[in-house]
């Protein structure tokens, strides 16, 4: 259960931190967004290594459905934009993918 505390901290510090450059450089905002946007980032790639997870691309994988849900919130919560139906109906699909390769059977192949 702890890994899914480290997935969704890391998801909301890689968004900060990737929302802090889009400011800067989409929005025009100050250079000075970068400082925040690198803490946030730096600190995204450490709470991911505290996954426990056998192998690091199977965690990463998994991740990719944590990013998607956070990332949706994000619109959501931040930039206060409704989510379309659509967003709705590939989060679940992509949620559904990390599920499988999670908790999917392991078969070897030797």
């Amino acid at each position: 259960m702890l890994n899914y505390l480290w997935f969704f901290l890391a998801a909301l510090f890689e968004i900060a931190g990737c929302f802090a450059f889009w400011m800067w450089l989409r929005q025009g905002k100050s250079v000075w967004w970068v400082l925040p946007a690198l803490f946030s980032l730096t600190l995204f790639a450490l709470l991911l290594t505290r996954v426990e997870a056998t192998y690091a691309g199977r965690a990463y994988a998994a991740y990719g459905g944590i990013y998607i849900i956070a990332s949706i919130g994000w619109l959501a919560l931040v930039e206060r934009i409704r989510p379309l139906g659509s967003d709705w109906l590939g989060m679940a699909l992509c949620v559904i993918g990390a599920g499988i390769i999670l908790f999917g059977p392991r078969f070897s192949a030797s």
